[in-house]
């Protein structure tokens, strides 16, 4: 029994020897995996930093992106007390609805006041038409005394002509001769008084007729001094520019605003995506091409849209100091160009972004730009 079995105990080595151990140390160790595991992962991160297949895509991405919309700040045009606040916190407008009332009494009284000094200017205007209607009379008057004097003087001149070869024979007296001189050198006198008389009444005409200028300009000055009043009075009651939502009511009943104090915000319904894109990123980038757009704060729901315009500028030179690299140490930065998309419309959701939200925009720079453009649709 015993040597039957030595055999066995003998044979059972020879099966898991120099073979299987081979085997052992043909698989690789966990060391290893892991090594080439950490080198591959390497390897891609390399050629996706740098865009190298099989990492090329047409598509741009940023998460430096937000709604925009045109935040209106509404402010009245005059100041005084608020005597009405006829809208709540974040409600719907139509365009022209009225928000607020100002205290229009002293704008009420300027229009009267305003009225009044046009009715006074319009009146010196009429009596200066009714003089000016005077002195053309009296200038007629004058010219007709002229014609009058010049007749005096001809008949006295040819009185003259007929005595003076009497006197030189002696058959007229020298006394008679020397009195028709006289009254031909009267006549003449008289022509000169009226011709002055004349020029005067013409001098008088045009006095009036630059008078009246002034006083149309007058008139004009009071026309536009009420319609000033009455436009200050208008502005009293403070309606909306367009539809939309308001903010934050700032303004409350009783409240001294002056003209330019902000009462509300008006958020208009239209609503667009700026996205900032790295300047590597914008090479291929034309208007007319197709983006998508996920709102953070819509648990990332999906709208499309197009690209509208892109920026004249990087983002930091329209900055209030833009930065001077001239003088000191520099470091290369990768400026953003700011892209405007515009968003289809009729999607669902829409009516739910808000100026603002965080948005991540993805721009497919290897689509065909749409050749209608965004403004076409």
């Amino acid at each position: 029994m015993i040597a039957e079995r030595q055999p066995m105990t003998q044979a059972a080595p020879s099966e898991t020897g120099p073979e299987t151990a081979g085997k052992a140390r043909r698989k690789p160790s966990r060391a290893t995996l892991i090594s080439l595991a950490v080198g591959l992962v390497a390897i891609l991160a390399v050629l996706y930093a740098w865009r190298l297949p099989p990492f090329v895509s047409g598509l741009e991405q940023t998460e430096n992106a937000y709604v925009r919309g045109e935040v209106t700040v509404i402010a009245p045009q005059v100041g005084g007390y608020v005597t009405e606040v006829l809208v709540r916190d974040f409600q719907m407008v139509e365009e022209g609805q009225p928000l607020f009332h100002i205290d229009d009494r002293i704008y009420r009284q300027r229009v009267e006041q305003a009225r009044a000094a046009l009715a006074a200017r319009e009146a010196e205007l009429s009596n200066s038409a009714q003089a000016s209607a005077g002195r053309r009379a009296a200038e007629a008057a004058r010219g007709a005394e002229v014609g009058a004097a010049l007749a005096q003087l001809e008949r006295a001149r040819a009185d003259l002509a007929r005595i003076a070869p009497l006197a030189t024979t002696g058959d007229l007296s020298q006394r008679e001769h020397d009195a028709a001189t006289a009254a031909a050198r009267q006549a003449e006198a008289a022509v000169r008084q009226a011709e002055a008389g004349r020029e005067a009444a013409r001098q008088d005409v045009r006095a009036v007729t630059v008078s009246r200028d002034s006083l149309e300009a007058a008139v004009e000055g009071a026309r536009a001094a009420l319609r000033l009043a009455e436009i200050d009075l208008a502005n009293t009651a403070v309606t909306a520019p367009r539809r939309g939502q308001l903010g934050q009511v700032g303004a409350r009943q009783g409240q001294l605003v002056t003209a330019g104090t902000q009462l509300v915000s008006l958020v208009p319904p239209e609503r667009w995506v700026i996205a900032n894109f790295k300047e590597r990123q914008t090479v291929r980038m034309q208007p007319g091409q197709p983006v998508r757009v996920t709102v953070d704060g819509l648990d990332d729901r999906r709208f499309t849209g197009t690209v509208r315009h892109i920026s004249p500028a990087a983002g930091s030179e329209f900055a209030l100091l833009p930065a001077q690299n001239a003088t000191g140490n520099f470091t290369k930065v990768a400026q953003r160009i700011p892209i405007q998309i515009v968003l289809d419309p009729g999607q669902d959701g829409l009516d739910r972004l808000r100026p603002g939200m965080s948005v991540v925009a993805r721009v497919d720079t290897v689509a065909a730009a749409d050749p209608s453009g965004p403004e076409a649709r």
